[in-house]
């Protein structure tokens, strides 16, 4: 799979990484097993946070700071680890959509880093992480249009497909048997990357039953 990140969005946030899992799965409901470490980890979020707090957790402070960078305000557009950590702390929770969406989500909550995961099949390389244009959009997963102008958006040769923000409908996981590249989008650099990736891997052998994963670090 060939990956890369534009001179643009480097020139503009040289902290810019992403942290890539390649696997191949069954994607269907998530476990009774999975969904009990699910509930229980988003119950202790609560108590953790306060709203106020969740901006400056580490990997959302960075995430922010990248999009002013680009010129894109993250109050308007929050990051998607952002958004569904108020969600929790509103005491909302958060939906179950599938085992490896309820895994990416656990993941992101828990680490700060905004996670998309996708369809490879859908999808044609080379893929580059690049500065949306001027008034692009797409449509949504579950919702009709997201204005990504100038969010850092992942491109194939298709056109955007997905961001830290939402991802397009075009490359969403559904159920069956999927081969998928999940994607942890990093604004500091590699700091603790790894370990979120190896943390990742054990949980989609554990509860995925994901057998081979191929990792990518693109800078």
């Amino acid at each position: 799979m060939q990956v890369q990140i534009s001179h643009e969005i480097k020139d503009r946030w040289n902290n810019a990484c992403l942290g890539i899992l390649i696997y191949s799965a069954k994607v269907e409901e998530s476990s009774s097993r999975f969904l009990e470490l699910f509930h229980g980890t988003i119950e202790g979020l609560t108590n953790r946070y306060t709203m106020q707090g969740i901006a400056d957790i580490l990997h959302i402070r960075s995430t922010r700071n990248a999009y002013k960078a680009l010129g894109k305000s993250p109050s308007e557009y929050r990051n998607a680890c952002e958004a569904m950590l108020r969600r929790i702390i509103k005491g909302n929770g958060l939906y179950y959509i599938n085992n490896i969406i309820d895994v990416n989500n656990l993941m992101s909550v828990t680490t700060g880093y905004s996670i998309g995961s996708y369809d490879i099949e859908l999808l044609s390389e080379p893929i580059e992480l690049k500065r949306a244009l001027d008034g692009e959009k797409y449509q949504g997963i579950g919702k009709e249009t997201v204005n990504i102008e100038h969010l850092p958006t992942l491109y194939d040769k298709e056109g955007a497909f997905g961001n830290p923000t939402s991802d397009s409908r075009r490359a969403m996981i559904q159920s069956g048997s999927r081969t998928i590249m999940s994607v942890i989008y990093s604004f500091d650099g590699e700091s603790d990357l790894q370990e979120v990736i190896d943390r990742y891997c054990d949980l989609l052998r554990q509860y995925c039953l994901v057998d081979k994963i191929d990792i990518m670090m693109v800078r």
